[in-house]
């Protein structure tokens, strides 16, 4: 992400923030070998996707698809209603807002404590 967006607008999750309390990450692997990765954060009532990557061998292997679903699924056994994301506006990100949105996720505004950036766009599903 850093290589991605300036630095104000990365918001990506070191590794001490992946294990705080609230947050769920969880990896995808074959034979041991690390493909994706991704975590959901509690934010108030609803669920924030956080730091969804996969490798570039992954790639079209559906990896990020099963990793999302995951996180999904966590949202609803929590009880949230609500699930939303920040991703890129670059190119590099196009891969992924195409995911999202594949998985009923639309635009919305920014929540929690972002703020409109170029940079940033947001998006949210509704869990039934």
């Amino acid at each position: 992400m850093h290589s991605e967006s300036p630095p104000e607008s990365v918001h990506a999750l070191d590794l001490d923030a992946l294990t705080a309390p609230g947050i769920t990450f969880v990896t995808a692997r074959a034979d041991g070998v690390l493909l994706g990765c991704g975590a959901i954060k509690v934010v108030a009532d609803h669920g924030e996707i956080k730091s969804m990557r996969t490798t570039d061998t992954a790639r079209g292997r559906g990896v990020a698809t099963a990793v999302l679903g995951w996180l999904l699924e966590e949202a609803r056994r929590r009880g949230l209603t609500r699930v939303s994301l920040e991703t890129g506006t670059q190119d590099y990100f196009a891969s992924a807002v195409r995911l999202y949105q594949r998985h009923g996720f639309v635009d919305c505004g920014p929540f929690g404590d972002y703020r409109l950036d170029p940079y940033s766009r947001f998006m949210t599903i509704a869990l039934d």
